[in-house]
């Protein structure tokens, strides 16, 4: 059996030096090349540590992090990164801001100049994908919030990463733009198929994209619970009404109720 694309084994990190903050402890995760995996838990219990921790931008203090069977010792340039907040360039049209990433991984920069054409029509490509047609020539103030994200997502999808890091990618967003959203993100996964790691407080979005979801516990944080996503795909808002979908977020709210209190639940392996 191969091994795991992103595994995380016995990670700890710290801040702040020895008598510093202890964010993570003991944490250990595996996820599949390919697979669509969710990371929920209560507030402050070290969600976007882990996504720094696999993405590179932070060293761990303890244990080891391997993406693609070789250790994270530094930023990766086969991860994707989308967050919270948009962070668009606002001196830059929407398509030269999606084509940020090209300029900057060496393998695309090396191309860019000779190759523009090609990487343009990728972009608008992108753009499409999301419903973004013809907004290539805009600004960011031009558009509304939900459509940055778009973009955010676009740009980072235009590298072809293998790895997607989405860390609270729509939380800022009102409740119908987060699930069009939703399905925008899982029609690029199904096209695509990265492999993707979402951290999320919204227990329905990581149900509806998810093929796993993970627990984790209070801080010091670590993998408490897994729960497989059993829906077919793709799924639609209609899902989100199945019993079994309400049954399924009841418990990942259960589980999360008990991590904030400090009690020991029972993990259900996916």
């Amino acid at each position: 059996m191969s091994r795991a694309f992103v595994q995380i084994d016995n990670v700890a990190m710290r801040y702040g030096g020895v008598e510093g903050t202890l964010a993570l402890e003991g944490c250990s995760l595996e996820v599949q090349e390919g697979e669509f995996v969710a990371v929920v838990g209560p507030s402050g219990c070290g969600k976007s540590t882990l996504m720094r921790l696999v993405s590179g931008l932070w060293p761990a203090t303890d244990g080891n992090v391997l993406v693609a069977e070789r250790e994270v010792d530094g930023p990766l340039s086969l991860v994707g990164m989308a967050f919270q907040n948009p962070t668009l360039l606002p001196w830059r049209r929407i398509l030269d801001n999606v084509m940020l990433p090209l300029e900057v991984v060496p393998a695309h920069r090396k191309r860019l100049r000779s190759e523009r054409a090609k990487y343009e029509a990728k972009a608008l490509e992108l753009l499409k994908l999301v419903g973004l047609d013809g907004f290539g020539g805009k600004f960011p103030y031009q558009l509304s919030g939900g459509m940055q994200q778009r973009t955010s997502l676009c740009r980072a999808l235009i590298h072809e990463p293998p790895l997607l890091m989405l860390d609270e990618p729509f939380s800022a967003l009102d409740v119908f733009t987060r699930e069009d959203l939703w399905a925008v993100l899982q029609q690029v996964w199904m096209a695509r198929k990265p492999t993707v790691i979402l951290v999320t407080h919204d227990l329905r979005e990581a149900a509806y994209l998810a093929d796993r979801v993970l627990v984790m516990s209070a801080r010091p944080g670590r993998i408490i619970a897994e729960r497989r996503v059993p829906f077919p795909r793709p799924r639609t808002m209609e899902t989100t009404f199945l019993p079994e979908f309400t049954e399924l977020v009841a418990d990942l709210r259960s589980y999360i109720a008990a991590a904030r209190k400090g009690e020991e639940v029972e993990n259900v392996p996916a």
